[in-house]
């Protein structure tokens, strides 16, 4: 008995994938809390259709910012010692012409919704967005090389306190400017906060004298992660989108706020799937790799879905005590969309187990079939409601991720192998 309460109270004893869940859990808990007093101080000082057009813009700047998701880091992750410095200094060659690329293709984007739908307000914010790709490539190699070494809880830091700051600059801005920017600017001022603290995570500089990899060692991830990272994003942004060209701006802002306050909740914790079990999976091989795959799948789902139940259930009593009466009607959104994130949960198990056993494109049509069934309900059930395209979008996750882990898990055997890393 002492001895099992000991392994409790100790979480050097936890299982890695518990022990980065918990660092990233408690980061996003604490940025959730501040996110919620800001998202409090904004519903009463900006309007729903000022934050319609905010959603508008950090939708399409989300978009785009996934083109810069071209497997680099995830090479570096899977790299073996011997090729690690060659592929780092490749890496950060390409992180700096990706961003680059990336910042033109928003300045793009910002000019045709200028000139093609008039969009002033849009354009602008997405311009001015696009600084942001300045700051990422001189901290990227360090945060993967953290994540690499597994230190999650160095890198949930970086991003639990860019989150804060923003949060923090939200609210001030809100109160002095009530407008659309309020929300979209501190994208860009805390930018540099994240810069600073990325590259205090890992001691790491280009060493030329360590060689450099060839660009064909990053083919073999870069295409497929690329594709499932533009679809996921598609299907988290480019609802959004939906939603503003079918039921308007104002609507729109509903579905921003219950987006944000309910799934956005639950969210941290497909987030954090996402960054700390590929790297935890990638260590691993054939049954190792998936008893750990089973491990973590168990004790994500027991931390999430009494969170989705007790968002769902109560949703009608806090909306309006936390965010006040004029959003009420975003109570029953709220608990729909909260319902989304067990199937969200379930499809970042099952991509991070995808990409380490080396089957990155099978992730790509998981995603695919996925993002096209969501849209579509959402679409479907917009040209009725904002709640029937609520239910759409998260029946139509649930229809295609849920039966997806359970031909998976049938499918696990325990002598299966799994191809080598250093041939990846």
């Amino acid at each position: 008995m002492n001895i099992a309460i000991r392994t409790i109270m100790m979480p050097s004893r936890w299982p890695a994938f518990a022990r980065g869940m918990i660092a990233y859990g408690s980061a996003e808990g604490i940025t959730r809390i501040v996110r919620l007093a800001a998202i409090l101080v904004v519903a009463r000082q900006i309007s729903p259709e000022m934050l319609g057009t905010a959603a508008l813009s950090l939708s399409l700047f989300e978009l785009v910012r996934v083109l810069a998701n071209v497997g680099i880091g995830q090479r570096i992750i899977q790299a073996n010692q011997a090729e690690l410095i060659a592929i780092c200094n490749t890496a950060s060659r390409l992180f700096w012409i990706v961003c680059l690329g990336v910042a033109v293709s928003q300045l793009g984007v910002a000019a045709l919704a200028l000139l093609a739908f008039g969009m002033s307000d849009v354009a602008a914010m997405l311009a001015a967005l696009s600084a942001v790709y300045l700051f990422m490539p001189a901290g990227l190699v360090q945060i993967f090389l953290a994540m690499r070494e597994q230190r999650m809880g160095a890198t949930a830091s970086v991003t639990a306190i860019q989150n804060i700051a923003d949060c923090i600059l939200t609210v001030v801005l809100a109160v002095l400017w009530p407008s659309a920017w309020a929300i979209v600017l501190p994208k860009l001022l805390t930018a540099p906060l994240w810069l600073l603290l990325a590259r205090g995570t890992h001691a790491w500089t280009p060493n030329p004298l360590g060689g450099f990899a060839p660009i064909s060692v990053f083919a073999s991830f870069g295409p497929a992660i690329l594709c499932s990272e533009l679809l996921i994003a598609a299907r988290l942004h480019g609802d959004k989108l939906i939603i503003g060209a079918m039921l308007g701006t104002e609507a729109l802002g509903l579905y921003f706020l219950a987006f944000n306050a309910g799934l956005g909740i639950t969210q941290s914790l497909v987030t954090a799937c996402n960054l700390v079990l590929f790297p935890h999976l990638a260590k691993t091989h054939g049954e190792e790799l998936e008893t750990e795959f089973r491990r973590a799948f168990i004790i994500g789902l027991a931390a999430l879905v009494p969170l989705v139940v007790a968002q769902a259930l109560l949703a009608s009593i806090y909306v309006p005590i936390i965010f006040g009466e004029n959003w009420i009607a975003a109570a029953p959104y709220l608990s729909m969309l909260a319902c989304a994130a067990v199937p969200l949960f379930v499809g970042a198990l099952l991509s991070a187990r995808f990409r380490a056993v080396g089957k990155p494109y099978a992730e790509t049509a998981l995603m695919a079939v996925a993002t096209s069934a969501a849209l579509i309900g959402l679409t479907v059930g917009a040209q009725s409601s904002l709640m029937l395209a609520c239910l759409g979008f998260a029946g139509g996750l649930a229809l295609v991720l849920l039966p997806a882990a359970a031909i998976q898990f049938n499918a696990l055997r325990p002598t299966q192998s799994v191809p080598s890393k250093g041939g990846q």
